[in-house]
């Protein structure tokens, strides 16, 4: 490890996308769907690359609900400043969901 890098560890991994457990946690198991190569929001992705996205969101997601006990989860995309996103590279969240967790993701 390069001085100033942040030790992670990956959830899951294919060959253009990976996920891992975000550094500031919003909920238990927040987690990120980042690309490998840099495209700068969710309309810089190719299409091709769908069904490798899909694949990481879903292994991610199944794996996130077994590990935290959760009965169901959000996907959170924020694209351009507008709408929230701060850092310019492709990334998707994964917020795993239990009943009555009184999380409003609107607010």
């Amino acid at each position: 490890m390069r001085m100033g890098e942040i030790p992670i560890k990956k959830i899951y991994e294919n060959s253009n996308f990976f996920s891992i457990l975000d550094i500031d946690q919003k909920i238990q198991g927040h987690s990120l769907v980042i690309s490998k190569n840099h495209f700068e929001n969710t309309l810089s992705l190719p299409n091709n690359l769908g069904n490798e996205l899909l694949d990481c969101t879903k292994n991610t997601s199944l794996k996130l609900m077994q590990e935290h006990s959760s009965t169901g989860f959000n996907f959170l995309g924020n694209n351009f400043e507008t709408a929230g996103q701060i850092v310019n590279h492709f990334h998707l969240h994964i917020l795993p969901r239990k009943k009555d967790d009184k999380v409003n993701l609107l607010s």
